[in-house]
């Protein structure tokens, strides 16, 4: 999809994922020529208290299976790690069996020197749990998350045997405002399409906009899921689905819009 294909231009695309996780998907949408609008709705932060984590972090050896659901889990982990002089890096294989729900968070590991022994293959909390069943039966599993993660997967842990210890690694929440001017492009019907790559990045748009506003916008524009469990929480509250992208990754999500789009900015597609 690269070098001359500009299966994007002139569509506007907004991004609402965090400042420092947008990047990777900007440059893959513009080598297509979208133009971006970046409108964060989420934003992270550490746990207010971190006397859990800590206490799970200094007590690894007593874990089989660590679970990594997202890259922000890796990335706090690991920055805890160092804080509390706990070392965590590994190489190679070892004893203790972890996994990565997507290439994306495989990466983020790996580039922190942590052996990724599994990814998920549908990239979701529930079939890495369902694919790696007859793996975590009976095993004493980590799952560092999120504040914001629901009950799916610990739930689906348990159901295979699991002795899951389940804590939050992270915090996420909206940011303390978001850009009036963008809000007002949106509204204004300045933009094609809107990513979300979380539920929690959607329901921040949805809280800050009205729920009966954004269930109105997604008629008009079209709404792009990263995966399955965001385009879940999306339908739940209401608004419509245009596009979900097959693989949950940067490169997914731009060939989902690039397919949307196919033929419709050619010159068959246009009014005379």
């Amino acid at each position: 999809m690269m070098g001359g294909n500009h299966t994007l231009a002139g569509k506007r695309i907004v991004l609402t994922r965090a400042a420092e996780d947008s990047a990777e998907l900007a440059r893959a949408l513009e080598s297509l020529g979208a133009e971006i609008i970046l409108l964060p709705t989420v934003a992270f932060a550490p746990p207010e208290d971190w006397q859990k984590l800590d206490a799970q972090l200094r007590r690894l050896d007593g874990f089989d299976a660590i679970l990594f659901l997202s890259k922000n889990a890796a990335r706090y982990i690991f920055d805890r790690c160092a804080q509390l002089g706990i070392q965590c890096e590994m190489a190679g294989p070892s004893s203790r069996f972890i996994a990565a729900v997507g290439p994306a968070t495989a990466e983020a590991l790996k580039e922190k020197g942590l052996h990724v022994d599994y990814v998920a293959k549908n990239r979701t909390g529930e079939s890495l749990v369902g694919e790696l069943r007859e793996s975590l039966a009976g095993r004493r599993v980590l799952l560092p998350r999120s504040d914001r993660g629901d009950d799916r997967v610990p739930d689906a842990l348990r159901e295979i045997g699991a002795d899951v210890t389940d804590v939050t690694a992270y915090r996420t929440a909206a940011p303390a405002a978001l850009d009036p001017a963008i809000l007002a492009r949106i509204r204004g019907g300045e933009a094609d399409a809107i990513v979300f790559a979380s539920p929690s990045a959607f329901h921040n748009l949805r809280d800050s906009l009205g729920a009966a506003d954004i269930a109105q916008l997604s008629s008009r524009l079209q709404f792009v899921a990263i995966g399955p469990t965001t385009a879940r929480a999306i339908r739940e509250s209401g608004s419509r689905i245009a596009i979900e992208a097959e693989e949950a990754s940067a490169a997914g999500l731009a060939a989902a819009l690039a397919k949307h789009y196919q033929g419709k900015n050619s010159p068959a597609a246009r009014p005379a």
